[in-house]
């Protein structure tokens, strides 16, 4: 099952010549996962090619604009287009008083339902049959959530010639115990998922911060994921001004990621001044090794796990 990210956007408060303001988009089977909605989203995402019809989930970690400004633009853009599927939108409180006001004000139009979750507290905020997300409650200098993207676990691989060896037909009886579904066979026989197939496998798991300073509980939060997707605003020479500002430099970021036992690292939301972001890089690898700076418009993919 494909499972891709793409950085969107790239950039911290204010957007650059290569660098559009934080946008980062999931791609799971038929649906879009968005993480914070900067101005010119939908720009950026017609110059990467991603639709505007598909079913999409938004979440807002802060209600700072270069975060949340993008949100009416994405909405308008896909009304014009005549999108009907209905999107739902998480996030802090504030977020329905905006697009309430945007009804009011800019005779805001909408040919689709959106369905606006504010959180008020930490945990499990939205939950499928696959997958849920969790929020945590981050340290920026206004109320900010930080996200967890987790697949539940999949079925273990499925040996057919055991289910063949206890006289389970073809068909559906394999799908429902590759589903870990126990069946019953024709004759009384029970047979468990157990029994024709390996223990269940581990899903995927990403993190994505927004604004923060290094918070208390992260390493918890983010306990072995296998991406974090983390702010690195300043360089560490300015780590003062990170901390009043409340954000991360690189060593921050990846003491972090080192804590939590992750696989990746990519550092996002880069201040307009590091025109190279080389020195970004280059203090984060210090302390963890598998790190990337993120740029617009690069992907990721990130394999199904095999254990």
């Amino acid at each position: 099952m494909s499972l891709r990210i793409l950085f969107l956007g790239t950039s911290g408060s204010v957007p650059t010549n290569t660098r559009s303001l934080p946008a980062v988009l999931i791609k799971r089977q038929d649906e879009y996962l968005m993480f914070d909605c900067g101005e010119g989203v939908q720009r950026q995402m017609i110059k990467a090619k991603v639709g505007f019809h598909k079913k999409m989930k938004i979440f807002i970690s802060h209600m700072h604009g270069d975060h949340v400004l993008g949100l009416l633009g994405i909405l308008q853009t896909m009304a014009l287009m005549d999108r009907e599927r209905k999107v739902e939108v998480y996030g802090p409180v504030g977020l329905k008083r905006l697009l309430e006001s945007a009804r009011e004000v800019l005779q805001f139009c909408l040919t689709f339902p959106v369905e606006v979750y504010e959180i008020r507290d930490a945990g499990v905020i939205c939950e499928t049959k696959e997958y849920m997300v969790e929020a945590a409650k981050s340290s920026h200098v206004i109320t900010s959530w930080a996200y967890a993207f987790v697949e539940k676990p999949r079925p273990g691989r499925f040996y057919p010639e055991k289910a063949r060896a206890l006289g389970v037909p073809e068909g559906e009886l394999w799908s429902r115990l590759q589903h870990g579904e126990s069946v019953t066979l024709p004759n009384g026989l029970i047979v468990n998922p157990h029994e024709v197939a390996g223990p269940p496998r581990k899903g995927r798991k990403i993190i994505y911060t927004g604004d923060t300073r290094p918070f208390g509980g992260f390493a918890e939060f983010a306990a072995n994921a296998d991406l974090i997707i983390h702010e690195s605003t300043f360089d560490d020479t300015l780590s003062d001004k990170a901390d009043l500002d409340g954000h991360s430099t690189p060593r921050q970021a990846a003491q972090q990621a080192a804590a939590a036992k992750a696989k990746k690292l990519v550092l996002t939301h880069i201040s307009a001044r590091y025109a190279d972001p080389s020195v970004l890089l280059e203090q984060a690898r210090k302390i963890f090794s598998d790190v990337l700076v993120a740029e617009d418009f690069m992907e990721l993919e990130l394999p199904l796990s095999e254990c």
